[in-house]
């Protein structure tokens, strides 16, 4: 290992934010959505992108928060409105039913245009509503955008706000010496000054990990990088029975499928021509969604003598597809099919590859492997049986705080080796962290639990051997929840092995991986560049008496690297600090679906890619018109949760999510 030094920024740091652009609401809702006219924007959605919006009314220029939308347009949507007696007389006013139209043009004597014939901003109370018509209604500057952003804002976005790190140090520390911190009166009086200079510390560039391809090559990465080639898969798999269905207008499908068995078979894939090419129709591209989607589903029965081993689907967007969930939804949980959706907008060798190394890690096959795994020889790991764990929980997007939280776990199978991952994932009560459905006890008594399920699996695929270690590593949890995933996230792990009929439990090693934080590294002596992938720095600045410490795995290209910050919360196996930062370090390298070390352990990573792509299963549940007859719901406390379909047999042990 070589020592180096480095410079360190914590605390003090960039942050970027949306901020709405002050305006007219429809001038906003027109851009945001991309329509040409008023007419054409999506109300549906429009609610939750202007729910808890400040507005200012032109007429009488007051401020108001948007609590929703009228349910009808302008001119037909009534309200009770009182009319004053034009005598004095104590008579109890009438009280009439009109529209907020007519209220404004003759009773407050405003001429309206296009608003008439569009919703109206509802700006009072839950239970007494307060209509104001959109052309007189503008949003009020500096207001921050909070909720989620469609992909081409969140590509400005990062576009916008990347530094590079020179970029970055310059930024920081001339704010430190302009904002005169020594000068403040509440600090002085507490003993505290600011720092002018970054802190130095001594960090460690870890040796890169060697990795095994097909023909036992070796490969060695460089700056945590590497590619296929000249180079076959270590164990590709074959493809005889496949088939390709085409949402898109625009692609050739023959092309495709040619140059995919091309691309294949120079890494090593023997793919034989496809069964069938499907195109959809005309006439079903007006449906809905899932009317679509079931409708292809039909043409791949009448057309294939049986279930085909996979399938290649195209898409028209490459983001946010309103096909993806239900595709994904029916292929994996009702028939138990394998498939890759792709919406290519060139097709090369280098694209071609990376959609190869998906399909061959859900179909079974390996396309590379660390060469001490290869080799059985993995410290702590070889002699005894180690499960690896990856979980996370996925929330729902901001605006949509009654969305299920999503909770994956992935456990690695075929010990010894630890690159290969099954996933078992559940719903949970909208934004709660902490995993309730490790341990699962239903009446009859059985576990219905996450863990069973990877227990079992491990069980089943490491010979018949139990796992005696077990090392988990948790992503997305704060300091203030640590206790809370050894009392409760490890107690119900424990429970689960117990209920297997087990009394030895096994040793455990929990982790916790951090990345939302605002820790920097930078090279000493001013260098341009991000720090070395392998770079790992514990000492100085990490806890005086706790187990942490920051590591670098990738090699940042864009903008300035974060550091992933790992905190060591039990080590019962009692790993030296030197064997667990390279395994931890060789995790990064096992991220099957690409050919760059990841910034966090690739367990994690799984358990994310597992958690977002059935989170699209409940995202298609929720918006379609036939989800309150099939959804099954669990009661958690009194809110009522719906669960995901399971997956079917023939794909819950494959890294579908790959």
């Amino acid at each position: 290992m070589l020592l180096s030094s480095f410079s360190f920024l914590s605390c003090k740091d960039v942050s970027t934010t949306m901020i709405l652009t002050p305006g007219p609401v429809i001038d906003f809702l027109v851009v945001n959505q991309n329509v040409r006219e008023p007419r054409y924007v999506d109300w549906v959605k429009a609610k939750r992108m202007l729910k808890n919006l400040r507005v200012k009314t032109k007429h009488n220029n007051m401020e108001f928060k948007i609590i929703g939308l009228s349910e009808k347009p302008c001119n037909q949507q009534y309200f009770p409105m009182k009319l004053k007696n034009q005598d004095g007389a104590n008579v109890e006013a009438q009280i009439v039913e009109v529209t907020v139209y007519e209220y404004f043009t003759k009773h407050c004597g405003i001429q309206l245009g296009y608003s008439a014939y569009l919703p109206c901003l509802d700006v009072g109370k839950p239970k007494r509503p307060n209509y104001l018509p959109l052309e007189l209604c503008s949003l009020i500057s500096l207001q921050r955008y909070k909720k989620a952003l469609s992909s081409m804002q969140r590509a400005s976005l990062v576009e916008k706000s990347r530094q590079k790190p020179q970029e970055r140090i310059k930024t920081v520390t001339e704010a430190v010496r302009s904002y005169c911190y020594d000068e403040d009166p509440v600090l002085s009086s507490c003993g505290i000054s600011i720092e002018k200079q970054m802190t130095q510390v001594d960090g460690r560039i870890l040796e890169t990990p060697k990795l095994k391809v097909g023909n036992s090559e070796d490969c060695i990465p460089r700056n945590g990088r590497w590619n296929f080639n000249n180079k076959t898969l270590l164990n590709p798999t074959s493809i005889s029975k496949w088939a390709i269905v085409n949402f898109s207008a625009r692609c050739d499908i023959s092309h495709i499928s040619r140059e995919l068995i091309n691309c294949g078979r120079r890494k090593g894939i023997n793919i034989e021509r496809p069964h069938t090419l499907i195109e959809e129709d005309q006439q079903s591209r007006r449906g809905s969604p899932l009317a679509r989607v079931e409708r292809m589903f039909e043409l791949i029965r009448e057309k294939l003598p049986g279930p085909p081993e996979f399938i290649l689907c195209v898409l028209a967007e490459r983001k946010n597809s309103d096909i993806y969930g239900p595709w994904k939804k029916i292929s994996l949980s009702d028939f138990g099919i394998v498939t890759q959706c792709i919406s290519p907008t060139k097709i090369n060798d280098q694209y071609l590859t990376n959609v190869l190394l998906k399909i061959n890690s859900k179909l079974g096959g390996i396309n590379s492997l660390l060469a001490f795994e290869h080799s059985s020889h993995i410290p702590l790991i070889m002699d005894t049986p180690t499960m690896i764990l990856g979980m996370d929980v996925s929330h729902g997007s901001p605006g949509q705080s009654d969305m299920p939280s999503v909770a994956a776990v992935v456990g690695s199978r075929c010990w010894p080796l630890i690159s290969r991952y099954r996933a078992s994932v559940r719903t949970q009560s909208p934004k709660v962290e902490m995993i309730d459905a490790l341990y699962k006890p239903l009446a009859n008594g059985n576990d219905d639990g996450i863990i069973r399920e990877l227990l079992v699996d491990f069980f089943q695929t490491s010979k018949g051997h139990k796992p005696k270690q077990i090392i988990v590593f948790r992503d997305g949890v704060s300091e203030s929840q640590f206790n809370q995933v050894l009392n409760i996230e490890l107690e119900q792990i424990i429970k689960a092995y117990q209920h297997l009929g087990e009394v030895d439990i096994p040793k455990f090693t929990v982790i916790v991986a951090q990345k939302n934080h605002h820790t920097k590294l930078f090279q000493a002596g001013g260098g341009t560049e991000n720090v070395p992938p392998g770079t790992v720095v514990d000492t100085k600045i990490v806890h005086p008496r706790n187990y942490d410490f920051y590591m670098c795995a990738h090699a940042g290209m864009i903008g300035t690297s974060r550091p992933a910050h790992y905190h060591v919360l039990l080590d019962e196996i009692g790993f030296s600090p030197d064997d667990l930062l390279n395994l931890v370090h060789s995790l990064s390298y096992v991220y099957q679906r690409s050919t760059t070390a990841t910034s966090i352990v690739a367990p994690i990573c799984y358990a994310h890619l597992a958690a977002a792509q059935m989170g699209q299963f409940m995202k298609f549940e929720d918006f379609s018109e036939t989800s309150s007859a099939q959804r099954s719901m669990t009661s958690v406390g009194s809110t009522p949760v719906p669960e995901l379909p399971r997956l079917h047999e023939n794909v819950e042990g494959s890294m579908f999510f790959c």
